[in-house]
């Protein structure tokens, strides 16, 4: 049953959201095996002032040990 959470700068429009989600459920499909019905696929807006508190710090620097992708930039 995944469940992803892309967190990204607010501007996109709820069909460009859906757009992303359709890709990312299709991208967990095609690696994991995972049936549509089994994914599910949250979309947050984060204000680019609060990116290093909220996200950078919490969810990349503080969980870096679970990253498959890391970021190449550092807002810190």
């Amino acid at each position: 049953m995944p469940h992803v959470i892309v967190k990204l700068y607010p501007g996109k429009t709820d069909l460009e959201k859906a757009k992303i989600a359709e890709q990312v459920t299709k991208a967990i499909m095609d690696s994991a095996g995972s049936s549509e019905a089994s994914v599910s696929v949250g979309i947050e807006d984060v204000a680019p002032a609060d990116w290093a508190e909220t996200v950078y710090r919490p969810e990349i620097v503080g969980k870096a040990d679970t990253l498959f992708k890391k970021p190449g930039y550092n807002p810190l």
